[in-house]
């Protein structure tokens, strides 16, 4: 323990009433003869904390002479049809600029930050949020000659697998309106189908795989390829960022684009500088013969087809997807991993406990950018009914386990947070067999929303058990690479009995950490040589 100084300046707000308050919030009590000492400490305490909140802060600078922004404004009902615009923008480089991204237009996830463009977060639980400085991300996509056009609506607090959460209304499915568009993701996996857009978007609970719902092929990188600096967090082991694109190539080139450590979040320490990033776009370009997979080994994680809530359709069409790498000269056989069945219990106990810790806390203990503003405002919230009033129904559910946790359970965020290691060695050690393993993505295709009325369990009964083969490879951090594979009539909803409605099956493909070019390739060869969507019932 460092101390400076044992001797408090006049006028110190810290009085012995003070001093009482906060032991009475630890259920603590000192003796009566030490009680005078520890006030003095906690006074010194308060003047160096005084005098570190009046310091002038770190900021990450922000070019907005060679960045402007320009157009910044809601979106319009004609340009939004399917609710997924958050906000419009037109950023992009003043000089003339010939990167890897020139003529690429890019919409962000409205969690990432973007300088004087309002982050909405989907929620109206915390409001009139306006960041003071480019993630890393966007920094990098301007510099890469991308024009980054606005911000894609996220669910709320990305609390939500399912699109009708946000507070700026329901996100309809491309493909049939009365539809999920996935989540929390839903904005970036439209505005990617429809308008022919590229986007980033972030991550924690698998939204990377679910907008395989909607269209999207999405790539979810190892943990820390990407910096978060400057985005939204829920659970800083879950969070993650990455590219979302129709093609395999496309995804490659933006992937190659925003990768790399830089020097600020911690999760990126372990990735190679952005100069050192493997030209993922070039290898895929480069190859001799890509619809070949010869000498590739694949593995079907059994108990993935073992979910609960699996409709047999979706298995099947998963598997004859699969068959598919069979015929491009790849070995496809299905191995065990019985931990798998396990994912979803580890992933809760770090995401409930975790993500309410973050909440009150903001990521405590983790080395970065603290967006201390935005976590001010959840504290705000937090104490205001009116606020938690407006809060989404997993944001309240995420306050409650996380309080529950922390009394009844202490241990439960540590033994969690030791599993998911053993989870991870578990994919490892079958990763030492296999190049690649696949699994569904989601056991059912897309949900129609529920009724504006509904209640919180009918909110939530939506969404269970949609992320039993996801939620697992977004603890454990190894990259996924999430992509359509054929098209399936709903079961319920108002498109059942339609012939013209069909909704995306998906199909993910995990890989070793830091082995996005083999995720890729695969991806990219199966892609290559079929029409996914004529593919399925």
């Amino acid at each position: 323990m460092s101390v400076f100084s044992v001797d408090p300046k006049a006028g110190n707000p810290v009085t012995p009433a003070v001093l009482d308050e906060v032991c009475k919030s630890l259920g603590v009590k000192l003796k009566h003869e030490e009680h005078e000492d520890y006030r003095k400490l906690l006074a010194v305490f308060d003047e160096s904390a005084r005098e570190l909140m009046d310091m002038e802060d770190y900021v990450p600078t922000t070019d907005l002479t060679r960045f402007p922004r320009n157009g910044v404004r809601p979106p319009s009902a004609t340009d939004n049809t399917h609710g997924a615009w958050a906000w419009r923008c037109s950023i992009r480089d003043t000089e003339p600029n010939a990167g890897i991204l020139a003529g690429k237009t890019i919409c962000l996830k409205d969690m990432i930050s973007v300088k004087n463009v309002p982050m909405l977060m989907g929620t109206e639980f915390v409001s009139g949020y306006t960041p003071n400085m480019d993630a890393t991300v966007v920094t990098r996509i301007l510099e890469a000659g991308g024009y980054i056009t606005g911000k894609a609506v996220c669910e709320n607090l990305c609390h939500s697998a399912t699109s009708h959460s946000s507070s700026t209304g329901t996100v309809e499915n491309p493909h049939a309106k009365g539809y999920s568009a996935g989540g929390s993701s839903s904005g970036s996996g439209v505005l990617d189908t429809r308008d022919q857009l590229w986007c980033g978007w972030t991550q924690t609970v698998s939204s990377l795989q679910h907008e395989a719902i909607v269209q999207s092929l999405t790539l979810g990188r190892t943990f820390g390829l990407i910096p978060y600096t400057g985005c939204g967090s829920n659970e800083p082991t879950n969070d993650h960022l990455g590219p979302m694109t129709r093609t395999v190539l496309d995804n490659a080139l933006l992937l190659q684009a925003i990768a790399g450590t830089d020097n600020i979040d911690d999760r990126s320490f372990a990735a190679p500088h952005p100069n050192n990033i493997p030209k993922y776009y070039n290898i895929l370009q480069a190859l001799d013969e890509p619809k070949r997979l010869s000498g590739i080994k694949i593995g079907i994680i059994t108990e993935s087809l073992e979910v609960p809530v699996l409709d047999p359709r979706i298995k099947d069409c998963f598997l004859h997807a699969a068959e598919g790498f069979r015929k491009l000269g790849a070995t496809v056989e299905e191995v065990s991993i019985p931990i798998h069945k396990n994912g979803s219990t580890i992933w809760t106990g770090v995401s409930k406990t975790g993500g309410y810790l973050t909440k009150l806390h903001g990521g405590a203990g983790r080395r970065g950018y603290v967006m201390h503003e935005l976590n001010s405002l959840f504290t705000e919230a937090l104490h205001d009914p009116g606020k938690w009033d407006k809060a989404y129904v997993a944001t309240k559910n995420i306050y409650i386990n996380g309080a529950y946790a922390e009394e009844r359970y202490p241990a439960l965020l540590a033994k969690a947070t030791n599993l998911s290691r053993k989870l991870r060695d578990a994919y490892d050690t079958a990763l030492q067999s296999y190049d690649v393993l696949i699994t569904p993505t989601l056991p059912y295709v897309a949900t129609s929303h529920p009724a504006k009325d509904a209640t919180p369990l009918e909110q939530i009964k939506k969404q269970v058990g949609l992320t039993s083969n996801t939620c697992q490879f977004n603890q454990t951090g190894h990259p996924v690479l999430a992509m359509p594979v054929g098209m399936l009539p709903p079961l319920e909803g108002p498109g059942v009995g339609k012939e013209d409605v069909k909704l995306p099956v998906g199909m993910q493909v995990i890989g070793r950490w830091w082995e996005e070019a083999m995720v890729l390739r695969v991806g990219y060869a199966w892609e290559l040589e079929h029409d996914w969507k004529g593919m399925g019932a």
